[in-house]
């Protein structure tokens, strides 16, 4: 493999990106030329809509070629075009030979989620504390426990546990990987629906419940039926304040709702989304994300419960 490494300016950059795509390269990176200086520039985005902008004032574009006449090709053609202009070639280097299967394992060890819980991919051995444990490796799908917000709700599920709370039906609803499902499973609940938008994440939580000798059902959203002692949703705060009316209505009597996926910042716009049927506290926080739950009263009337 070859890389053909370019500097563009913020507007040249989408030009020459699908340039680069329309001469067959493999892939095209835009990466930042100032990363790690005083002049690194911060671009932040919702995940699922378009980026704010292309790239940044200094652009350093990187393309991947298989074969060094092809990378040369795009280069020599690159520079014949009108819009490249203010862009500058900084050459083509071949790209070292590595073991990417090692090299991505490396970057994945052992999560501890209470000192006895543990997520642990396949290719490590169990630490020696570690007296439950989920055997997950990374995939398609979300959820490998080293997001915080995947790490409080694991956290909840393991304390209730602890404490021999009895998690009844359980509902993971947005269930990536499954690993909350799963959790639960370890923990000891024994009637689960997993269910996500996603066909990858349905196809990944049945291979990750196998791997882990649990029983759940994995499913789209029609396939959460009646309601639940716990419901477990780990998206984002924007999918959470539009599924309230729907999340809370699967809250049986006595039972408890968690989600996550919310910024402290956004902790009173969840509030306020959910007022109209049960009341959200925050129950955790770590990096700046919270865990908020909520727990419907024995004696209410589902959808109007405190």
């Amino acid at each position: 493999m070859y890389e053909l490494c370019l500097m563009c300016p913020e507007d040249r950059v989408e030009s020459v990106s699908e340039a680069l795509d329309a001469l067959d390269a493999l892939s095209v990176s835009v990466e930042d030329a100032d990363a790690q200086t005083d002049a690194e520039q911060a671009l932040f985005g919702e995940p699922g809509m378009p980026p704010p902008k292309d790239g940044w004032q200094r652009s350093r574009i990187v393309a991947l070629f298989p074969q060094r006449a092809a990378a040369e090709e795009a280069q020599s053609l690159l520079q014949l075009q009108d819009f490249f202009a203010g862009c500058s070639l900084l050459g083509i280097r071949e790209v070292t030979e590595q073991d990417w299967v090692r090299l991505t394992q490396s970057q994945f060890a052992p999560v501890d989620i209470t000192p006895e819980f543990w997520i642990v991919p396949t290719w490590h051995e169990l630490p020696a504390a570690a007296t439950r444990s989920i055997r997950l490796d990374p995939g398609l799908a979300f959820g490998t426990g080293t997001h915080p917000t995947t790490r409080m709700c694991l956290r909840w599920i393991a304390q209730r546990g602890a404490q021999g709370q009895d998690l009844g039906r359980v509902l993971d609803y947005g269930c990536g990987s499954g690993i909350l499902a799963i959790g639960a499973a370890k923990f000891g609940a024994v009637d689960i629906d997993a269910v996500d938008i996603d066909t990858a994440a349905v196809e990944s939580t049945e291979y990750n419940a196998q791997a882990n000798h649990v029983q759940l059902r994995a499913g789209l959203p029609d396939a959460a039926q009646g309601e639940y002692q716990t419901v477990l949703a780990n998206i984002l705060a924007t999918p959470l304040k539009v599924l309230a009316p729907l999340l809370c209505a699967h809250v049986a009597q006595g039972g408890h709702l968690v989600l996550a996926g919310i910024l402290e910042r956004q902790t009173d716009e969840l509030k306020a989304a959910y007022a109209p049927y049960l009341q959200l506290d925050v129950a955790d926080t770590e990096d700046g994300w919270v865990l908020m739950t909520a727990r419907r009263a024995a004696d209410s009337a589902t959808g109007t419960g405190r």
